[in-house]
């Protein structure tokens, strides 16, 4: 891909991003995501050839920075803290990018990048996990989907209404101190 047609697809990822989060998948106008892009309709089209695929490309986008802040936390931050920052991030990402997932997973099927994109995420917290409990700062009982299920019930309870400003954050602590190991003796 030519430099210009890959800022061009870029900036239409942005553009639906930014959209998508104002207006909900569903009710996006792909003129409007041309217009904000800076692009005609035409080169929309050329680099997304349906309103789907526009909306599979925005979330692998932003399921693959996630996965690279993953990688990014574990090569620079001590594991437990590599973990409790990409959990963060996750819920983060699971707040925001809600309507894209949703709009993802709705019908009989999800879609082989909803699918894909649920395998990257399983990877990238299966690897951080893995090694908070190797050095002993996460309990050993705790496994992949436990972490994942509950990080996504975080995120559906602070976007409840007339939850607690600061509902995510509590939630999220809970969490963190539910996967310390106990001392010897308490359970």
């Amino acid at each position: 891909m030519r430099a210009d047609a890959r800022r061009n697809r870029q900036r239409l990822l942005d553009a639906a991003l930014q959209v998508y989060a104002e207006r909900g998948a569903d009710d996006a106008s792909l003129d409007e995501i041309a217009r904000r892009a800076g692009v005609g309709i035409g080169t929309l089209y050329r680099h997304f050839p349906t309103r789907q695929a526009l909306l599979e490309a925005v979330y692998r986008d932003q399921v693959e920075e996630l996965c690279a802040t993953a990688r990014e936390l574990a090569g620079q931050t001590p594991p437990g803290q590599a973990l409790e920052r990409w959990l963060r991030a996750l819920m983060a990402f699971a707040t925001t990018k809600k309507n894209l997932s949703t709009a993802l997973m709705s019908g009989p099927d999800k879609s082989e990048v909803a699918m894909s994109c649920s395998t990257m995420v399983r990877e990238a917290a299966a690897g951080l996990l893995a090694e908070a409990q190797r050095t002993g700062q996460v309990r050993g009982d705790v496994d992949v989907v436990d972490l994942l299920r509950m990080s996504h019930a975080l995120a559906i309870a602070a976007d409840m209404p007339h939850s607690h400003p600061d509902q995510g954050e509590r939630l999220m602590s809970v969490l963190l101190d539910g996967l310390r190991p106990q001392p010897p003796g308490q359970s």
